[in-house]
């Protein structure tokens, strides 16, 4: 099985900068697609930021331009840094990764981790 977890939330001052980590362990042979989404009371999940297998980056006009996803294959960790941030991101944010196991080869599996809160104070 595979297990994801988000580390790197706290509570920061606005204007300041966080950086999300997403580790991913378990019988992993490659990565697909992995994304961040948030989410906050009153509001859909929102899609964050995607790293595609190809290696493109997308980002949610809410954060476009103060955020930016990476990641680290040969350590299976997905990355946020999160600057200027303000009152508006806080919230929970979850990472998604899809990834080729032993047993699901060539195909993909779609996990989560738990959660990371990230509260800004104004």
């Amino acid at each position: 099985q595979v297990h994801v977890v988000e580390s790197g939330g706290g509570l920061v001052q606005a204007g300041g900068s966080l950086r999300l980590s997403c580790a991913a362990s378990g019988s992993i042979v490659s990565f697909g697609d992995t994304a961040w989404y948030r989410q906050s009371p009153g509001n859909q999940r929102e899609l964050v930021a995607t790293f595609t297998e190809a290696g493109e980056t997308n980002y949610g006009l809410s954060v476009r331009g103060r955020f930016t996803i990476s990641r680290d294959n040969a350590k299976n960790t997905v990355y946020l840094q999160m600057n200027n941030l303000q009152p508006e991101d806080t919230a929970v944010y979850l990472c998604n990764v899809k990834v080729r196991t032993t047993t699901t080869w060539p195909g993909l599996d779609s996990c989560w981790g738990q959660g990371t809160h990230v509260t800004v104070s104004s």
